[in-house]
């Protein structure tokens, strides 16, 4: 963790030093000590309300996002016809941009929340769907033989044996997910909406207010990083006795 805070530090540090030497305008490029002012300035005003509407919405969206994945991930697990059926479908689904299906659910659901929750779930959703699949598909045999040979059922199969084995598996997904939800939030907002921080950014472009835009980016980015962390705290606490070669590196 430590050199990944000095190298930020640093990179902070070259960015205020190339803004002060070389007279950028802050309507170009705004200098860091200009972005944390304004986010200090502007935060009981405008940016309070409109984290607290983007973040809403980033975790209402993933939640839905696990529980849609979570269940077609072993619906699809269960069923060689569905998985045969659905998952080229699912492939063909993320070929679709964003950006053309986020106007589109403003159109058909108006500017609430809906189609911000919709668009986060959506953008989400593969990754977790995938992990799943791919976590149950890589399940020891033998241990599910061993069950079988013990007269276990399909279902204690499935909860003693194949869930808990793919859940490292599943946490790479929800991961992804993670890292993905905050950018579905953004141009659902950017589509349509009267508060959030798409919003903010959005309102903040035309006006030059460059300062204002970074501070909404420097929000986003903490609650994604929020986001993963969360997740990684879940994967730790649920699944203790997965440790990858990369993380054993970095914990020593």
């Amino acid at each position: 963790m430590w050199p990944s805070v000095l190298v930020g530090i640093v990179l902070l540090g070259a960015w205020e030093f190339v803004t002060r030497v070389l007279h950028v305008e802050e309507y170009i490029l705004p200098a860091p000590d200009q972005v944390a002012t304004t986010l200090a300035d502007r935060w009981d005003s405008t940016l309070r309300s409109a984290t607290w509407v983007t973040g809403t919405e980033i975790v209402l969206g993933f939640a839905l996002s696990v529980a849609g994945g979570l269940a077609l991930g072993c619906a699809l697990h269960f069923s060689a016809a569905a998985r045969r059926a659905l998952y080229p479908l699912l492939i063909g689904s993320q070929t679709v941009p964003v950006v053309v299906l986020a106007p589109i659910l403003a159109i058909i659901f108006g500017y609430s929340i809906t189609p911000k929750l919709i668009l986060v779930a959506l953008i989400c959703f593969f990754p977790v769907v995938v992990g799943t699949l791919d976590g149950l598909a890589s399940v020891d045999p033998e241990l599910v033989r061993m069950m079988r040979t013990l007269h276990g059922r399909r279902v204690a199969i499935f909860t003693r044996v194949e869930f808990p084995a793919a859940l490292p598996s599943v946490f790479t997904g929800l991961r992804l997910a993670a890292a993905y939800a905050a950018t579905g939030a953004v141009f659902g907002e950017y589509s349509g909406a009267s508060d959030g921080l798409g919003h903010v950014m959005r309102q903040g472009v035309p006006q030059l207010q460059s300062a204002l835009v970074f501070a909404a980016i420097v929000l986003l980015t903490a609650m994604s990083v929020a986001l993963f962390a969360i997740v990684n705290g879940a994967e730790r606490l649920l699944v203790p006795w997965h440790r990858s070669p990369t993380r054993e590196g970095n914990h020593r």
